[in-house]
């Protein structure tokens, strides 16, 4: 990587990095040299990760166990990666929760998924970007994001909502970043695609399982969907992206082109624009329009 900011000896600070695409943006990192503090709610899965991350220099990889939804436990965070680690360089608002539910339903499912999804990037970025505009380095905030925040798909509101507020949110960080004079710092938005995640897993259990139990144990050793991309291949792409000065990092899977993708996201504003019925690419009046337009 040529960005300065992704340097040897710069710091990192990763949130939900125990697990998926905040584990393989560490370990990648942690490639390039740098130090990292990390952050998990999991303390047993992210004391392994630290462990392993650390190594013979255990001192240049600090694991914080973290509450996003608390905006003390980021300033607590941001406190300890400045006095042990350094100025931090990079920030990854990447913690996340796949649950929630429709308009009306599953109400506490609701307020956790916002508090995680949303207000941990929002505390993320309240913490953290005021002492790093001040240090007037390079660096990078890199908010995890989703394609249902785009485009909103029919099935689970609250995630969508949550992550529609990340979209918006890392636009307006972009902006001000831009404006801000002497500010060498910039935002980027990561959209995955479909990437076979411990979050992901769950929450595919827990659609075919409502009402079960939800506390039953995953299956990490099931083999990976062939659809999906491997956390790897987004972190991949979130770096070729970042090098070629990206700020939207949409990712494709193996199902879903980029082209295929970008069609979704014109055909959802269209909805705005036309003042078609919401969420019309669902709707059956217009599944014929979609297709044609999509094929086109």
């Amino acid at each position: 990587m040529t960005h300065s900011a992704l340097s040897s000896g710069r710091v990192a600070v990763i949130t939900g990095a125990a697990t998926g695409i905040g584990l393989a943006t560490a370990q990648r990192l942690r490639s390039f040299g740098m130090k990292l503090a990390l952050a998990d709610s999991d303390e047993a899965e992210l004391a392994a990760v630290t462990r392993e991350l650390g190594g013979a220099r255990s001192e240049e990889v600090l694991g914080v166990p973290t509450d996003v939804s608390r905006l003390a436990e980021l300033e607590r965070l941001r406190d300890l990666a400045w006095q042990r680690l350094g100025p931090v360089s990079v920030l990854m608002n990447n913690a996340g929760t796949g649950l929630g539910g429709g308009p009306w339903e599953r109400y506490d499912e609701w307020k956790r998924v916002l508090d995680v999804n949303l207000w941990g990037v929002i505390n993320g970025v309240q913490a953290f970007l005021p002492r790093m505009i001040e240090h007037r380095q390079e660096g990078l905030v890199i908010n995890t994001g989703s394609k249902q925040g785009i485009t909103c798909p029919p099935g689970n509101t609250a995630y969508n909502v949550s992550k529609a507020g990340v979209k918006v949110l890392t636009e307006g960080v972009q902006h001000q970043l831009r404006n801000t004079p002497g500010c060498r710092i910039t935002a980027h938005l990561l959209v995955p695609g479909w990437t076979d995640t411990a979050i992901n897993r769950k929450a595919t259990r827990d659609r075919a399982r409502l009402g079960g139990d939800l506390a039953a144990p995953l299956e990490p050793a099931a083999p990976r969907p062939a659809g999906a991309w491997t956390s790897e291949q987004v972190v991949d792409y979130l770096l070729e992206s970042i090098e070629r000065g990206d700020f939207y990092i949409l990712c494709p899977d193996n199902d879903v082109s980029v082209a295929l993708d970008r069609k979704r996201i014109l055909w959802a504003a269209g909805d705005v624009a036309e003042n078609r019925p919401p969420l019309s690419r669902w709707h059956s009046d217009y599944a014929a329009a979609f297709k044609k337009f999509a094929d086109s």
